[in-house]
This record gives C-alpha cells, structure tokens and sequence, in this order.
C-alpha cells in the first residue's frame, strides 16, 4: 500500500530525497502530528511507483550496523482487527498499538517473528 520513512527533522529528510530521487513531498498535519505526504511519480503517470509518507521517528534510532530499521511497509487489509488477530496467533507482536487516523483509516504496526517493523491499514472515513 505505501512506505514510511521516520526521520528527526522532516524538512532536512524531504531535501534529501528530493535531491537524489526527485520525490515531492507535502506536509499533512493532523491533530499535531507531524507528517509529509511522499509523491514518488506525478499523479497520473505511468511510471510506476509507490507513494509514502515521512514522519518523526517515534523512538530511539537504532546504531550503525544494525541492519535495515528505517523504511516501514504498510499493507492494505479489510479487516484491521481480524487481521492483527492472525498476526499475534503467529507469532508477531504489537509494536504500535491501533490508532485513527481520523476520517480515512485504522493503522497499527506490528514486529514479524524476525523482528522487522511492518504495519496494516485498514480504510475506514469513520476512523475516529
């Protein structure tokens, strides 16, 4: 559905990958939390591509030589909860407990059996 990258100063991250990919980026402010909108291809296009979004990290960073830990997948699901069910029953954790994003979706992130941050969505314009 769409990746997230977590970063400390959003407008310093934004330059970044502006500079060497030419994505754009929109700031979304919802109920104070900081977050930009990542435009990959124009809409439209026929490139392909994958939109995301850019947000403050919410914890710690993790050092160098740990291995991936910043960019975040979401998958689309039809049913959040039923889905974070099957998750636990297999052996994931919750690492981000279920949230609004008011009037569009439930998100939440969960941690695979290998350790790997990972998130569902699911659409709902009466998340609240």
């Amino acid at each position: 559905m769409h990746f997230e990258i977590q970063a400390d100063d959003l407008n310093r991250a934004a330059e970044f990958y502006t500079g060497i990919l030419g994505w754009t980026f929109q700031r979304w402010d919802s109920d104070g939390m900081e977050y930009m909108m990542i435009m990959t291809a124009e809409k439209e296009s026929k490139e392909s591509g994958i939109n995301g979004g850019l947000l403050k990290r919410p914890t710690s960073q993790a050092g160098e030589g740990c291995g991936a830990n910043a960019f975040v997948c979401t998958v689309l699901v039809e049913d959040f909860d039923k889905t974070a069910s099957k998750i636990l029953e297999c052996g994931g954790k919750v690492a981000m407990p279920k949230f609004a994003i008011p009037k569009m979706a439930w998100q939440g992130y969960f941690i695979d059996t290998e350790g790997n941050t990972f998130g569902i969505h699911q659409a709902d314009e009466n998340a609240v």
